[in-house]
């Protein structure tokens, strides 16, 4: 049985595949010569942080991505968004265009680099926007630092659910670097579709992206923190702090979330995950998006912008 739930965790935390073997062929992808859509800017400090500057408005928001993604994956909503504010979304250490290091990848070490960039572009307070890890990055962040933060917007936020003790360290053991550097060209877009309710060839630049970057020179440091970021993930828990959490706060799902809750360690209903989580935030609005996935900023861009824009007006 563990050697089953193994198979299945890994189909689930590594993005990986492509039936047809489309994109095996193809030439290596370096990390800093995939196309987000809208140039890259860095920051001058260490560990060095990539992000794209895009818009502006009276409101700042800083988007963070998620487990094994970067920047390039909120293209479907930055365009809009920037047309009221000033969208900042960044690579996280260890993803996308940033440095990639031996980092201590606790999730606390994640919010502090949010920090240091709101420092550096002299950003007072701002509004915090997270996908998946990113969310959970977020209530980390929102309980440390509220007094930086306008309002907080959740996207399929990890971090709402609860995992019992040892489940960490068998996560970590099933995991490995290697495991996610041999994941197959079928396997990246099996694992990839997902995250959705109902997949789209028009979503293929995320296999053709994910295939090739396995050739990149760096590709090994990317698996690392991948792994690390799965553990921190379960090292710093959220669910039961979810009270401490003061900031105006939107969580916004997909309610047909594969990922959220765990459907193999706690098989359940993603909106009862959120609705308990909702319910001890003192200021929380919750909205669920019908016929839609963990990939909420790109599978309803539409229907996930009317939800934040609504909120922060």
């Amino acid at each position: 049985m563990k050697k089953y739930f193994a198979f299945v965790l890994l189909s689930l935390f590594t993005l990986s595949g492509c039936s047809g073997y489309l994109y095996t062929d193809k030439p290596a992808l370096e990390f800093e010569n995939i196309d987000y859509g809208y140039p890259v800017k860095k920051s001058l400090s260490n560990p060095t942080l990539a992000y794209i500057d895009a818009g502006s408005g009276e409101q700042t928001l800083i988007l963070v991505h998620g487990l094994a993604s970067n920047a390039g994956f909120w293209r479907y909503v930055i365009p809009e968004l920037a047309k009221k504010y000033r969208v900042i979304a960044v690579d996280l250490p260890g993803y996308g265009k940033s440095s990639k290091e031996p980092y201590d990848f606790k999730l606390s070490f994640y919010a502090e680099q949010i920090k240091r960039l709101a420092d550096d572009l002299k950003l007072k307070k701002f509004t915090y926007v997270g996908h998946s890890m990113g969310g959970q990055i977020g209530l980390i962040f929102s309980m440390k630092y509220p007094d930086r933060l306008n309002k907080l917007v959740l996207a399929a936020p990890a971090g709402f659910e609860e995992f019992e003790r040892g489940e960490g360290d068998w996560l970590r053991s099933v995991l490995t670097i290697n495991a996610v550097k041999k994941t197959t060209e079928e396997g990246i877009r099996r694992n990839l579709s997902g995250n959705f309710y109902s997949w789209d060839d028009k979503w293929e630049w995320m296999v053709e992206e994910r295939v090739r970057m396995a050739k990149a020179t760096d590709f090994e440091d990317f698996c690392y923190t991948v792994t690390r970021c799965v553990g921190a993930m379960l090292d710093e828990p959220t669910f039961n702090k979810l009270k401490k959490v003061k900031t105006p706060t939107l969580v916004v799902f997909g309610k047909y979330d594969g990922l959220i809750p765990n459907p193999y360690l706690n098989p359940g209903f993603s909106a009862d995950i959120f609705k308990s989580g909702a319910a001890q935030m003192p200021d929380c609005r919750l909205v669920e998006i019908d016929n839609c996935g963990h990939m909420l900023q790109i599978e309803k861009p539409e229907e996930f912008l009317n939800a934040v824009n609504g909120f922060l007006q």
